[in-house]
C-alpha cells in the first residue's frame, strides 16, 4: 500500500479542506502542469466523464421503470445528470459557507463554484458501474457466481479475497474501476481525475475482501476491487482521509453530498415517474411532497395551476430545493465531525424533512418497486444476464485451458477487442479474467445484453 504509517491521518484528525480540496490527478506526475483554458481542474473532470464511453452507456440502462414503457420516464442517463445539477447546487451553497468559515480556502485559488464542480463530477459519475437493469442486475450478477455451476467453476482457482469481488459485485466498485483503469486505458490512472473528485465520488471507502462491517452508512457496501485497492490507497493518502484499519477509509466529507443528491433525485423523482405511468395517484404525491415541502401557502398555490401533472412537477421542484437547502445547512453544522470521521450517516436522516423521506422511501418500497413493470425488468435480468455471464465465460475459461472448440471459439469472437488479449486470447491469470468479463456484460446496455442473449442461446438469429 502506498504511503508510509506517518503520512497519514488518524481517523480522529479533522483534515483540512486545503488537502481535501487537492486538484493533484491520479497517475499524473505532481510536476506535470496543464493548459489554461479557462477551466478549472474540477469543472475538466467534469467534462472528462461527460465524454466517456461508459457515462453515453447510461441513456440505454434502466433507472428503476423500463425503458421502453414511455419516453418521459427517467434512464440512468438524466438520473445522473440530475443528480449533478443537484449535486452542484449543494456543493455550491457548502463551499460559500466554507470559504467564509476558512478563508486559507480562498488561497487555494478554490471558489465555491469550484466545490459545486467537484460533488457535480462525482454525482454524474456515481451510476457510471452500474450494470443492465437496474440494480437487479448487481443481484444478478453476484447470484450467479454464488449459485450458478459455471460461476463456482470460475471462482475455484481466486483467493478468498478475490473471489469477495465477484461474489459481493458492487456497481461501485465498477465505477471506480472504470473511472481509474477502462476508460483511457493507455493512461495510468485511467481518466486521471483530481483526488478531490475521486475521493468524493467513493462513498465506501474500502474493499469487498473485508465482508460485511458494521458501523455507519459508508461501511455498508464497498467502492472498489483488490484490482484497484492500490489505487485507491493512493488517492486516500493524497488526501489525507483518515484510515480506521487496513484498507479501511474514513468517507470524504463532500461523498455526503453526492449521497444527499441521489436520494433526492431517487425518491423524489420515482414518485412523479410513477405518477406519469398512473401507479400512483395524484393524491398520493401530493401528499407526501406537500410534507416535504411544508409550506401554509402551499395548498392555494396549487388551486391556481391548470392540471395535476403541472402541480406535479411543481412540487416536485420545491420539495427537490426544500431538501437541497436543509441538506447542505446539515452539512455545515457538522462538516467538523465529518472530517473527523465521527458522524457516519446520511445527511438527510437528520434534517426538518427526514419523516418527509421517509414516507417518499416507504411509498417506494411498497407501490413502486414491486409494480408488475418493474418485478418484469429485473426478473429477465437475473436470467438474461446469468445466461450471458455462463455463455461466455465457459468460453473464456475453455481457451484459458486449452480446451476451447469450435462453438466457445465463436463466441469468443463475440467479445470486443479490449477485453481479450492483444492476439484475440485470454488472459493468464484467471482473476484478471473475471474481472474482464464482468467488464464486459455489466458495461452493457439493456438493450445490447437482451440482444446479445438472444443470439447466443438461439432464441434469435440475424435477420429473422
Amino acid at each position: 500500500m502506498v504511503g508510509r504509517k506517518d503520512e497519514r491521518e488518524s481517523a480522529d484528525v479533522a483534515v483540512g479542506w486545503e488537502t481535501l480540496l487537492a486538484s493533484a490527478r491520479l497517475g499524473v506526475p505532481a510536476a506535470h502542469g496543464s493548459p489554461t483554458t479557462g477551466r478549472s481542474e474540477f469543472q475538466r473532470d467534469f467534462d472528462r466523464i461527460i465524454f466517456s464511453s461508459a457515462f453515453r452507456r447510461l441513456q440505454d440502462k434502466t433507472q428503476v421503470f423500463p425503458l421502453a414503457e414511455s419516453d418521459y420516464v427517467r434512464t440512468r442517463l438524466t438520473h445522473s445528470l440530475e443528480a449533478s445539477s443537484v449535486g452542484r447546487s449543494l456543493g455550491t451553497l457548502v463551499g460559500a459557507g466554507l470559504s467564509s468559515r476558512y478563508p486559507e480556502i480562498e488561497g487555494l485559488h478554490v471558489s465555491p463554484s469550484d466545490i459545486g464542480a467537484i460533488v457535480a463530477a462525482a454525482c454524474v459519475a456515481h451510476d457510471i458501474g452500474n450494470p443492465p437493469f437496474g440494480h437487479s442486475g448487481e443481484d444478478a450478477i453476484r447470484l450467479f457466481f454464488e449459485t450458478h455451476p459455471t460461476g463456482a467453476d470460475l471462482l475455484s482457482s481466486l483467493s478468498e479475497g478475490q473471489r469477495a469481488d465477484f461474489l459481493r459485485f458492487e456497481g461501485n466498485a465498477q465505477g471506480f474501476r472504470i473511472l481509474t483503469r477502462l476508460q483511457s486505458p493507455d493512461n495510468r490512472g485511467g481518466l486521471q481525475l483530481t483526488l478531490a473528485t475521486l475521493g468524493t465520488f467513493t462513498k465506501y471507502p474500502r474493499g469487498a475482501r473485508h465482508g460485511a462491517i458494521p458501523g455507519g452508512i459508508s461501511l455498508r457496501k464497498h467502492g472498489f476491487m483488490a484490482a484497484e485497492e492500490e489505487y485507491f490507497a493512493q488517492v486516500a493518502c493524497g488526501l489525507r482521509l483518515g484510515e480506521r484499519e487496513g484498507g479501511i477509509w474514513v468517507r470524504h466529507p463532500l461523498a455526503y453530498l453526492v449521497e444527499a443528491a441521489d436520494d433526492i433525485c431517487y425518491h423524489v423523482v420515482d414518485v412523479e415517474d410513477a405518477y406519469r405511468l398512473g401507479i400512483l395517484r395524484y393524491e398520493e404525491v401530493q401528499g407526501v411532497l406537500a410534507d416535504i415541502i411544508d409550506d401554509p401557502g402551499l395548498p392555494q398555490r396549487l388551486a391556481g395551476m391548470g392540471d395535476d401533472k403541472g402541480r406535479i412537477e411543481y412540487l416536485r421542484a420545491r420539495s427537490i430545493n426544500t431538501l437541497v437547502e436543509q441538506a447542505a445547512h446539515r452539512f455545515l453544522a457538522i462538516e467538523n465531525q465529518l472530517r473527523r470521521g465521527r458522524c457516519d450517516v446520511p445527511l438527510l436522516s437528520e434534517v426538518p424533512a427526514a419523516s418527509g423521506m421517509q414516507a417518499l422511501r416507504d411509498l417506494g418500497e411498497q407501490r413502486i418497486y414491486m409494480a408488475p413493470p418493474v418485478a418484469e425488468i429485473e426478473a429477465a435480468g437475473f436470467e438474461v444476464l446469468a445466461g450471458l455471464l455462463a455463455v461466455f465465460g465457459a468460453a473464456i475459461e475453455a481457451q484459458a485451458r486449452g480446451r476451447a472448440n469450435a462453438r466457445d471459439r465463436m463466441r469468443l469472437k463475440l467479445v470486443p477487442p479490449q477485453f481479450l488479449e492483444p492476439n484475440g486470447g485470454v488472459h493468464a491469470d484467471p482473476y484478471q479474467r473475471l474481472l474482464r468479463l464482468t467488464d464486459f456484460v455489466s458495461g452493457m446496455t439493456d438493450t445490447y445484453a437482451v440482444s446479445l442473449y438472444k443470439k447466443v442461446t438461439g432464441i434469435s438469429l440475424p435477420g429473422g
